[in-house]
């Protein structure tokens, strides 16, 4: 079985910082696009961040230069440091991860995604 499961999210101050992990198992992520979704209370779904199995990357224009996707050196961990966080920043993020092929070798953030984690609470308050 293919599963994800990501972690490291948590209350923190505007301005603070964040590190979200996303964990994959039954599979390695060298050969998928991985994507962090995000999801406030009343909004619907938006992305936030890809890295394709070329490493390549992508961000939504609201994170640019606060956030960073990377990969680990395991190969079965993706990483997204946020920093420099705002209250619009509050919510649910998702990792998903997108199967090797065509599509995965440069990440888009309105990609059909099929693997998805449980979520990981994100809340920026003071």
């Amino acid at each position: 079985q293919l599963q994800l499961v990501e972690s490291g999210g948590g209350l923190v101050q505007p301005g603070g910082s964040l590190r979200l992990s996303c964990a994959a198992s039954g599979f390695t992520l060298n050969y998928y696009a991985i994507g962090w979704f995000r999801q406030a209370p009343g909004k619907e779904r938006e992305g936030v961040s890809c890295i394709g199995s070329s490493d390549d990357t992508n961000y939504a224009d609201s994170v640019k230069g606060r956030f960073t996707i990377s990969r680990g050196n395991a190969k079965n961990t993706v990483y997204l440091q946020m920093n420099s966080l705002k209250p619009e920043d509050t919510a649910v993020y998702y990792c998903a991860a997108l199967p090797d092929g065509i599509a995965a070798i440069f990440c888009g953030l309105d990609d059909e995604y099929k693997y998805w984690g449980q979520g990981t609470q994100v809340t920026v308050s003071s």
